[in-house]
């Protein structure tokens, strides 16, 4: 496994063709492009990693694993009774579904899926509160306290979330928001913000895979539907192709990382922060097709 590795950071390393990093959110585009780390973490316990895999990165779209496992562990499957399970086919950040729809996001992957989520744990909360539970969570997962909100790409998540707040307040209109929608696009940045390395990530990605590895944060049948829904919408409109290439569930964020998880055998994490015309990482997408080619990982085996 660690040649392996090796051999796909070393690949990566050559590559000229690295993809576009985030420029809409200041602190993204200052992030360097030649940055590549990788980790997989085993159902029996062993580690390994490559490249740049102990430097934090800004998790972005990746968190919304974690807060839809919070969501449903609040509330359960009420929580599909406003957000669906459908891929949107559209940008993330699109409101021409939210208008044919009534407000109702087609899945908490995307942005209006994803501030229904966060406004569904806030509930009953103060943003710091609600924020304070995540990272409990994660931290948890990771089995690591060493993991935390930027504030400074929080701040410029607000400054230039106009969109997003957009589609709150739509959503609100609707009567699909039941928090402040200040609150919620808050509490939303600041999750968006979280800073982890690829071996915090995978880590913390155990609690998807089941068998014995990692903390039991969710049931079986909740994680393999997360699973399901990382495969069928964590890619945004690029998740049929990271099925087709990759063929496992896995969530991609703008900050370059991905966490993707073999169920039953192992949890990874890949980050290189040039995007690709999705919007997910495009040397980390590569990295993974290269990693489930070698070692022969599909869910369609």
């Amino acid at each position: 496994m660690q040649a392996i590795l090796d051999r796909i950071a070393k690949t990566i390393g050559a590559s000229t063709e690295r993809g576009q990093v985030a420029t809409y959110i200041p602190d993204l585009a200052q992030v360097d492009p030649n940055q590549f780390g990788i980790a997989v973490c085993l159902a029996n316990g062993q580690e390994y990693f490559a490249g740049d895999a102990r430097t934090p990165f800004s998790i972005q779209s990746v968190s919304k694993v974690f807060a839809v496992a919070l969501a449903l562990g609040k509330v359960g499957d009420g929580l599909w009774r406003y957000v669906g399970r459908e891929p949107s086919g559209l940008a993330f950040d699109s409101i021409m579904l939210l208008e044919r729809e009534r407000g109702i996001p087609r899945n908490p992957f995307i942005n209006a899926g994803a501030i229904v989520t966060t406004d569904t744990y806030l509930a009953g909360s103060t943003p710091a509160e609600a924020l304070g539970g995540l990272l409990r969570f994660v931290r948890d997962a990771a089995e690591d306290n060493d993991i935390h909100i930027n504030d400074a790409v929080a701040r410029g998540e607000m400054d230039t979330a106009d969109r997003n707040f957009a589609l709150a307040h739509y959503m609100k209109s609707h009567g699909n928001l039941s928090q402040d929608a200040q609150h919620t696009m808050g509490t939303y940045c600041h999750q968006c913000a979280i800073d982890m390395s690829c071996l915090q990530l995978a880590r913390a990605g155990r609690f998807l895979m089941g068998g014995a590895a990692g903390p039991r944060l969710v049931t079986p049948e909740r994680a393999r539907r997360i699973q399901a829904l990382m495969m069928t919408c964590g890619h945004y409109d690029g998740s049929g192709d990271f099925a087709f290439r990759v063929g496992l569930p896995g969530k991609s964020g703008v900050g370059g990382g991905i966490l993707v998880i073999n169920p039953g055998v192992a949890s990874i994490a890949v980050w290189s922060p040039g995007l690709n015309a999705y919007g997910n990482s495009k040397l980390g997408t590569e990295a993974m097709e290269a990693l489930a080619q070698e070692l022969d990982w599909s869910v369609f085996s």
